[in-house]
């Protein structure tokens, strides 16, 4: 894979640039920008560094949608089940520490930055982008921590993202939806491709997706590489009840028979993402393996936040969700459609400009009373979206206002909410920032 060209992927560096928190800019020093193909500088920077990523058994989870979800659900059980469990996602909320979690919990600053001190010789030396460096960090951190096993999520794409120098125990491919275009390829079937791209000799590739034509990627690419691809049966699940705090669900499962499974992230997809970790937990070795109990208890314990999130703030009902394409917001209208939501429902929306909002915002607004337009402030200036011509796209479909000014508009959503909802989406930038404004940080 190393060197071997294909769509233009530099987004770990572009898409993934630091914002929001100062921390990040203590880390490392400034670092190498643009286009950068391989896995050979990340590759040989842990080397140098005595490859920390194979000093613990480890879960790699990629997709398109909710590949966060099933990470942190995953770490969840395992921690769960007595394990030291390690968690790597990203990008993060409001804290870059949310990124890097030992044992369900995220280290003081102080810790992260003696660990980036570390390896900053070998970060410099190899030319890494901040994405890399940052996947260096952490699986150095795991190391030192002492992890037990980590579960690791996928930055962008699969084939060429940093963190496929893995050789895990089990991969996971959540679905494949359109997002990152550009990057992966304009068809469901190239992105598919790209995703799959994690998978390794022998290691099973467990999937959620149903499309047919992108399982058949997946068999593809399974038989060539000589892995076992395991597909999630849709059927398994069952009983499924989706409420404001919670959805609940049972599970039909080979190893522990029917478990009646309950998770505090909210909606259908989600009881989809926690069936999904608990296929991957089935094929880890023994010693790894949790138990019933561990599974229903970890479950139950999750925390990942902005996703579905449902809060009561002075009598508001906010519903944070950081959906970012398509997909994601037909799933957060599927939520929204089960719920009995206080009226009127206001949307506050702020969109990257690379993403395709012209179908994003319709089914949406399709539900909302009213929206509110903004530039998410933390959004890279490139990256920039246009209120105003998303607004005049859709204004026949809700009353639309446009507020460039972030806490302007926030202001302006809660007073045209009233007793209702304000429904805030579009980006991580965009939840991130209201979530500072309200001083509801997942790590205050």
């Amino acid at each position: 894979m190393d060197g071997v060209a294909g769509p233009r992927l530099s987004a770990p560096d572009r898409l993934d640039r630091p914002f929001a928190d100062p921390l990040v800019l203590r880390l490392f020093p400034p670092l190498a920008t643009g286009v950068h193909w391989g896995l050979e500088r990340t590759a040989r920077a842990l080397e140098s560094l005595g490859d920390p990523h194979r000093a613990y058994p480890t879960i790699h989870v990629g997709g398109t949608n909710g590949k966060g979800s099933v990470a942190s659900t995953l770490s969840s059980v395992l921690n769960a089940s007595g394990l030291n469990a390690a968690c790597y996602t990203s990008p993060h909320l409001c804290s870059f520490r949310e990124r890097i979690l030992v044992g369900g919990q995220p280290l003081p600053e102080d810790e992260i930055l003696a660990h980036a001190e570390e390896v900053t010789d070998a970060v410099v030396r190899f030319g890494l982008t901040f994405f890399e460096a940052v996947t260096v960090l952490g699986f150095h951190t795991f190391a030192r921590s002492s992890a037990d096993v980590a579960v690791i999520e996928v930055g962008l794409g699969g084939r060429l993202d940093a963190t496929n120098v893995l050789r895990p125990e089990v991969a996971a491919v959540t679905n494949i939806a359109m997002d990152h275009a550009d990057y992966l390829g304009d068809s469901l079937e190239k992105i598919a491709w790209e995703k799959a791209g994690i998978v390794k000799p022998g290691v099973p590739l467990v999937t959620a997706e149903v499309e047919p034509a992108l399982l058949q990627v997946f068999r593809d690419v399974t038989a060539e590489t000589g892995a076992p691809l395991v597909t999630l049966d849709p059927d398994s699940v069952e009983d499924l009840t989706v409420a404001a705090d919670r959805t609940s669900f049972a599970l039909h499962t080979h190893a522990w028979g029917r478990l009646e499974i309950e998770t505090p992230l909210v909606g259908r997809h989600q009881a989809t993402n926690a069936a999904l970790a608990i296929e991957v937990l089935e094929y880890l070795p023994d010693d790894l393996r949790p138990d019933a109990d561990a599974i229903r208890n970890g479950v139950r314990a999750v925390e990942y936040h902005g996703r579905d999130e449902i809060e009561i703030i002075d009598g508001l009902t906010w519903l944070f969700d950081v959906a970012h394409n398509t997909a994601g917001i037909r799933s957060l209208v599927d939520t929204i459609d089960r719920l009995e939501l206080p009226r009127p429902l206001v949307a506050l929306v702020g969109v990257l400009g690379d993403k395709d909002w012209r179908s994003m915002l319709p089914p949406l607004f399709a539900r909302t009373d009213a929206a509110v337009l903004t530039q998410p402030p933390s959004a890279p200036p490139e990256r920039r979206w246009s209120p105003a011509d998303a607004a005049h796209a859709v204004a026949k479909m809700t009353r639309v206002t446009i507020e460039e000014d972030f806490e302007r508009a926030f202001q302006r959503v809660r007073c045209d909410a009233g007793q209702g909802t304000v429904v805030v989406t579009g980006s991580v930038h965009t939840v991130g920032s209201a979530l500072r404004l309200l001083g509801r940080e997942p790590l205050r």
